[in-house]
């Protein structure tokens, strides 16, 4: 099979930074992710790429109270609360109008109109898996009701970015009993393994840092044969990226040819290269980080004429894996 360029997107406004910095200082990025949101859309329409939006079930309501009729059967009891986005419901205002920062309905919609588009969870809650006090209980109960959101919105969810990336087997086990075919692992390499927050050291952050310009860790490439080992279908990333900040302005030409020469080797060999980011990451210095995005994506079609590489969302990876795999089994039968 020919390789495949896989894009992830973690769709969570506010949820995924309410606890780790505080909203005045970060507000012009997430009231910017609501600009973000459509202009994303044109590209990915321009250039033919598919793309999995991973959504906080929390977005999809239109108010507080049909949020909170909503709620899972069990609830994190999480060691430090100031972690739970249950704890900060209590500060969210009562609909997408006068609070755009918890509520993103209008947005989904306009994911869900858009052509190969596709609707993923990122846990209902912005659950951090890995979390003192989370429990395997917590987290099914959460994916249920994630479930049961996006089904009355006609969306059957099949594949999970786990929120920070803080995961394991028993939660991919899990995970997949609850019909989740697909997840966003980790790159394979020991500065990306999956840490609970007070385990992650200074050093570790400034290493991922470097290695966002300079190859010290290789591409993280996946072959389609490494994922098919796994089930659920493990499709790891191989970037994130970064946005565009002006203090490093001089060293971002380091960080595109990083990811071009990624997607080149994914492309030349017939493997995977997955990307992914935040929407409210591009939220400040908008036309920069879209500019930033069209090079990869002009890339990309590039790379689609010479070597007839793929766009998927991971719905459609799993999707691929699957054929293969009852291709294989027909052959031994």
């Amino acid at each position: 099979m020919n390789g495949a360029f896989v894009i992830s997107l973690d769709f969570e406004l506010n949820w995924g930074t309410f606890d780790a910095v505080a909203l005045g200082d970060y507000s012009e990025n997430i009231l910017g992710a609501r600009q973000v949101v459509p202009r994303l859309l044109e590209l990915f329409t321009t250039y033919g790429v598919h793309v999995t939006w991973a959504t906080v079930g929390f977005l999809f309501f239109e108010s507080k109270a049909e949020l909170l009729r909503h709620l899972p059967t069990r609830l994190p009891n999480y060691v430090h609360p100031e972690y739970s986005s249950y704890e900060w419901l209590k500060q969210v205002g009562e609909d997408e109008q006068t609070d755009p920062y918890h509520f993103g309905k209008s947005l989904v919609d306009q994911i869900m109109k858009t052509p190969h588009q596709t609707i993923g969870t990122h846990t209902f809650s912005h659950l951090s898996c890995l979390e003192e006090g989370v429990t395997l209980e917590a987290f099914k109960s959460d994916i249920e009701a994630a479930k049961r959101v996006a089904a009355s919105h006609n969306i059957t969810i099949q594949s999970i970015v786990y929120p920070r990336n803080q995961s394991s087997e028993a939660f991919h086990q899990a995970a997949g009993m609850l019909g989740i075919e697909v997840y966003r692992g980790n790159e394979q390499h020991r500065i990306y393994h999956p840490d609970a927050r007070g385990d992650e050291s200074l050093f570790r952050r400034a290493v991922r840092l470097l290695d966002t310009y300079i190859n010290l860790t290789g591409h993280h490439t996946s072959t389609w044969n490494a994922i098919q080992q796994s089930h659920p279908y493990n499709v790891p990333s191989s970037r994130f990226l970064r946005p565009y900040f002006p203090s490093l302005r001089m060293v971002e030409f380091l960080k595109l040819r990083r990811i071009k020469q990624g997607m080149t080797q994914a492309a030349k060999r017939g493997e995977l290269y997955h990307l992914w980011w935040h929407p409210h990451n591009f939220g400040k210095n908008i036309e920069q980080n879209v500019d930033m995005l069209e090079a990869i994506l002009k890339h990309y079609k590039v790379l689609e004429k010479e070597y007839g590489w793929m766009s998927l969302s991971m719905e459609e990876v799993a999707e691929h894996c699957h054929q293969q795999t009852q291709v294989s089994q027909q052959g031994h039968g």
